[in-house]
């Protein structure tokens, strides 16, 4: 009974311990029923690379990260040894790439293999050294596209500023706003007289408005008086008197176009006398000491 409680108690400790180990393994990621095979790569820096990292063939999962060793005296201190299946083989030429995975800031591997053409059709051996790089990440292909186009409006926004400082500064601005200030305040001088007009000229003028409307209605209204007083008979009598003394004054007007006709005349027949007499003095005029001689 003595044996068989301590072969009990061996089995239970035995049992707990692989216990303890497959769930720490299987909280790690880690399959101990699976063969696999180990290789190493060494970085600068891990970047937040940890212990049971995955590690991914075209993003599939082939295996986890085992073990990472530092030796600073190096070029590359961080030794990173990681295993894949066995039905995963590494040709030639592949390179373990170093990639976030996720946006969380996790780390991963990514086994990249060569291309068929360059497939030299060798296989890495458990244990060898495989190449290594870093990929931008997303911080960094964001980086890498953001920040040439960041450095590029941030020139143009330079200019920009520059451009606006020298406006600001220039003589014709300044100019500018010496017309802009001029014309605000006779714009306000205007202004003040519009409102003086308004408030104390518009409306006498309105009133003077309204009393010139005022005499007009009654110098009609005694237009339209007098027009009702005219007597048709009365004005029939003045324009007939006045028919009469116009039909006078052509008679006379007539006596009088003869009398200057006459007058005319004489004047014509005195003219042509006085010619003749000039011309011919003898006839009318003769002087003789001895008497007059017959003719």
């Amino acid at each position: 009974m003595r044996y068989s409680r301590e072969l009990k108690f061996g089995i239970i400790v035995i049992g707990a311990l692989f216990l303890v180990y497959f769930g720490l393994n299987f909280l790690k990621g880690i399959n101990i029923f699976s063969s696999t095979y180990s290789y190493y790569v060494q970085y600068e820096h891990i970047g937040g690379l940890v212990v049971s990292s995955p590690v991914y063939v075209r993003g599939y999962k082939v295996g986890q990260v085992d073990r990472i060793t530092h030796d600073f005296s190096q070029q590359k201190p961080f030794t990173v040894r990681f295993s894949v299946l066995r039905d995963v083989r590494l040709p030639k030429g592949t390179i373990v790439e170093k990639h976030d995975d996720g946006l969380l800031g996790g780390r991963a591997l990514q086994l990249l293999k060569p291309m068929p053409g360059d497939w030299t059709g060798d296989f890495y051996d458990e244990n060898d050294v495989i190449a290594s790089q870093i990929a931008l990440g997303l911080m960094g292909e964001l980086s890498s596209v953001l920040l040439p186009k960041i450095e590029q409006f941030s020139n143009q926004a330079d200019s920009l500023l520059r451009s606006i400082r020298g406006i600001l500064e220039s003589e014709s601005l300044q100019n500018t706003l010496e017309s802009v200030e001029k014309a605000t305040a006779n714009l306000v001088v205007t202004t003040s007289k519009v409102n003086n007009l308004m408030t104390n000229q518009v409306p006498q003028i309105l009133a003077n408005t309204d009393r010139m409307i005022a005499n007009f209605t009654q110098v009609g209204e005694s237009v339209d008086n007098i027009i009702d007083n005219i007597d048709v008979g009365e004005i029939n009598k003045i324009l007939s008197s006045l028919d009469h003394t116009i039909a006078s004054f052509g008679t006379t007007a007539g006596g009088i176009n003869d009398l200057s006709i006459g007058l005319l005349q004489v004047s014509s027949s005195a003219d042509s006398l006085l010619i003749d007499l000039r011309q011919n003095p003898r006839r009318y005029v003769h002087f003789s000491l001895f008497g007059r001689r017959d003719r």
